[in-house]
């Protein structure tokens, strides 16, 4: 998923919904699902009107669409799928109104945010530390670029959230791709941390699909 266009993409398809993974407005959530833990960003302004952006996350097990399309990118790549996290899901809601037709218009969209643990080769501990350096300098503009089209980068107690490489450095990720990094609170970047040994591993749960949705919250 493409993150830093699904403002654009949202704003061009006002009325309409679109969906990647979860769905504009949500499937009904598998039975005995808890509700996600969530953090909604404060209304932005955008063309045409405004956009909220809500975050929810895992870690979950990957539903059988991301399953499927991390076993096609791990084949393309010459490696084997060892498991799927579905880490968060980003909900995007816009109101305003049409350019062509100025009447009040509501329009959402619902991103999967999900890894594929290929089988990687890990980097040599001193080129992955390389590779952090490179994200810590262009750290605080990075969050002023996201906080720009996504809503104010999440702060608590005034510390930034950590920034979470989706695919991670220790495994090749691009420290610096807008489409490789999202705002966690740490507690959940913890969790992070560590399931994704166990996924590389290919161990439980994270070797087996898991449901549709696993949250209750729409």
């Amino acid at each position: 998923m493409k993150l830093a266009g699904a403002v654009v993409l949202l704003v061009l398809l006002t009325g309409c919904a679109t969906t990647q993974g979860t769905g504009g407005s949500g499937p009904s959530p598998s039975p005995g699902v808890q509700p996600a833990r969530k953090k909604e960003l404060p209304w932005l302004n955008v063309p045409g009107g405004q956009m909220k952006t809500t975050l929810f996350y895992g870690p979950w097990q990957c539903r059988r669409q991301f399953v499927n399309q991390c076993q096609m990118e791990c084949a393309q790549e010459r490696h084997t799928l060892m498991g799927c996290i579905w880490l968060a899901d980003i909900k995007l809601d816009w109101v305003g109104s049409l350019v062509v037709l100025p009447v009040p218009v509501k329009a959402g969209s619902r991103y999967g945010i999900y890894h594929c643990c290929c089988n990687y080769p890990s980097l040599p501990k001193a080129v992955k530390e390389v590779e952090r350096k490179r994200w810590e300098k262009i750290r605080d503009s990075f969050r002023d670029d996201w906080s720009k089209k996504f809503g104010e980068w999440p702060v608590d107690g005034g510390i930034s959230w950590p920034g979470h490489h989706i695919r991670d450095l220790w495994h090749g990720g691009n420290p610096v791709d807008p489409n490789n990094i999202i705002p966690v609170q740490p507690s959940i970047h913890d969790e992070f941390t560590r399931a994704y040994p166990a996924c590389y591993a290919g161990q439980a749960p994270w070797n087996t699909v898991g449901p549709d949705l696993p949250y209750s919250d729409n």
